[in-house]
């Protein structure tokens, strides 16, 4: 008769990580991981392994790129891109307006991404 050997089969220890996430966007990343299948909690383990392994966030943290409004500005910044635009004006230094209006659109979708 032949011995039935027993294999174990040993869970990894887990922690549990405690984080409070916006509703909106905890249910919209939870939509996209699911479309993925990829459960919450393996997509978290993922990001801490790939901060291990890059000794920091592993994706660009940036300020945004927006441009700052009228009166967020100091008023030095905003007089010096005045004469920034008049010197350019003088020195007819332009575009065409359909270059200018791409970027700003394309800026635009930048922005609100």
């Amino acid at each position: 008769m032949e011995r039935e050997r027993k294999v174990n089969v040993m869970a990894a220890k887990t922690a549990n990580v405690l984080a409070r996430v916006e509703p909106d966007v905890k249910k919209e990343a939870e939509d996209i991981l699911s479309q993925l299948g990829i459960p919450a909690s393996v997509a978290i383990n993922m990001l801490y392994k790939q901060i291990i392994i890059t000794k920091g966030i592993p994706f660009s943290i940036s300020l945004s790129k927006k441009p700052l409004a009228r009166n967020e500005m100091e008023k030095t910044a905003f007089d010096s891109m005045m004469a920034k635009g008049l010197a350019q004006a003088k020195a007819n230094d332009s575009r065409p307006a359909s270059e200018v209006v791409a970027n700003i659109k394309h800026d635009i979708q930048e922005w609100t991404k």
